[in-house]
């Protein structure tokens, strides 16, 4: 059979994904790598043209079904562009059968961007990493080792892992409570063009884990934390004793469950902090979440999350519901669910590459476009990036961010796409100029 006689069912988690990109939040996520000298276009082609061969599940397009949408193969040859862009750009078009990720690059920068029902950003990293290695082995003539050369098949490496793990038991607990809990809300001004706003922050790796290691912690626990912290910084002493804050962290399921997928696995754990009993010291928000994230990351708590996210598709109703009400049905649910959400804290943990080709490289980042903010964090040799999107025109929460670590005695080097323009510093005219956004949309 041809490849492009070919068709795969979306993934558990990918199935909310098409009904919820809308605006800013395109649901696609970028992994950058930077490296020590100026990228080659054409030998980067080569590269991914070579790195497909191992991944021509991704060379699909999204179409519509009567009650699902699905992934239809295609003969269509992703090309290597300059990255002319705004960070995150959508992929997916209704009605268009276009590839959905895209490779780019700038000066020194290799790009993968995503649409989020072909993978999570560990099953993306894995065919980012084969092609910075295809691509550097050709630069410099290294062959890839054979001992970090994937050993799994193009079959496991598309695998419905959702499926393989799924049970019945607990299936839509979280989904329920994440449903009807209302968390604070980040409440800044929209780009008016709706177009994503990217801030690249980088510390030294080294010292980030010497400061968690000093407030007897681990580097996740203490990156929500100094989140938490900037949250509540930019909230108003009423705004503290009304909604709790709820920080979404991202788990990968790999961990938990053996599985060489590349497409969407993981679960969700939910971190909530009353804003009201911070005290001015960090401890008071540091002891609360490492409990939290001690209570949350057992075997069993994180097999009801993914359950959770597998409970759409295994529901009788909900799969006799053609895909129009579906979309409708998912869209409103997703309201809700972002309404029990503050913002969004992932790890894409500690990269490592082979010896031969980190003289090459000078560090990797990684950003993923939400409706409201997502920090990702990403970490490679000493250089650890804490990557910022979204559509606000003003970064007070990242900003407060960065700032505490610099009060914690660490060095940060900032970068942005910025673009925004001054906003009104009252706050009645910055409502009024609010309401005239709105409506000029």
């Amino acid at each position: 059979m041809s490849q492009a006689n070919r068709w795969y069912k979306l993934d558990n988690a990918a199935t909310i994904v098409p009904s919820t990109a809308r605006g800013s939040n395109t649901r696609v996520f970028r992994i950058a790598c930077e490296l020590r000298e100026d990228v080659n276009p054409d030998l980067l082609q080569r590269a991914l043209d070579r790195t497909l061969i191992e991944y021509p599940h991704l060379c699909v397009v999204l179409r519509k079904g009567f009650f699902w949408y699905y992934l239809d193969s295609t003969d269509q040859k992703p090309e290597v562009t300059k990255d002319g862009l705004p960070a995150c750009a959508p992929l997916w078009f209704p009605g268009r059968r276009s590839l959905l990720f895209r490779v780019t690059y700038y000066h020194k920068r290799i790009n993968l961007e995503m649409f989020h029902v072909l993978a999570d950003g560990t099953g993306g990293f894995m065919f980012f990493r084969e092609l910075i290695m295809n691509y550097l082995g050709s630069v410099h003539d290294i062959p890839v080792p054979d001992s970090v050369k994937p050993s799994s098949s193009a079959t496991e490496k598309k695998d419905d892992a959702f499926r393989q793990y799924y049970t019945r038991k607990k299936s839509a607990s979280q989904l329920k409570s994440m449903t009807s809990t209302r968390a604070y809300q980040i409440h800044q001004y929209k780009d008016d063009n709706m177009q994503n706003h990217l801030i690249e922050g980088t510390v030294s790796a080294k010292a980030f884990i010497e400061l968690a290691h000093r407030y007897h912690t681990t580097a996740g626990v203490l990156s929500t934390s100094l989140y938490i912290l900037a949250v509540i910084q930019s909230m108003s002493m009423g705004e503290r004793e009304k909604f709790p804050i709820i920080v979404s962290v991202p788990v990968n399921l790999r961990q938990y469950f053996p599985s060489e997928t590349t497409r969407n696995f993981f679960g969700v754990i939910n971190i909530t902090y009353n804003a009201g009993d911070y005290n001015g010291e960090l401890s008071s928000i540091l002891n609360p979440v490492a409990a939290s994230f001690a209570a949350q990351l057992t075997k069993e708590n994180i097999r009801n999350t993914m359950n959770g996210y597998s409970a759409l598709e295994h529901n009788l109703a909900a799969r006799l519901v053609p895909l129009f009400l579906k979309d409708l049905g998912i869209e409103f649910f997703s309201f809700l669910a972002q309404r029990g959400t503050t913002a969004t804290v992932s790890n894409l943990g500690v990269i490592r590459m082979p010896e031969e080709f980190t003289p090459y490289i000078e560090k990797f980042s990684s950003f993923m476009a939400t409706s409201n903010m997502q920090v990702c964090i990403s970490s490679f040799q000493d250089n650890m990036v804490f990557g910022f999107v979204s559509a606000y025109q003003e970064h007070a929460v990242c900003l407060n961010f960065f700032r505490a670590l610099t009060d914690l005695g660490l060095s940060v080097n900032l970068a942005t796409n910025d673009y925004d323009t001054p906003l009104p510093t009252d706050r009645k005219e910055r409502r009024k100029a609010q309401r005239a956004q709105k409506e000029a949309r």
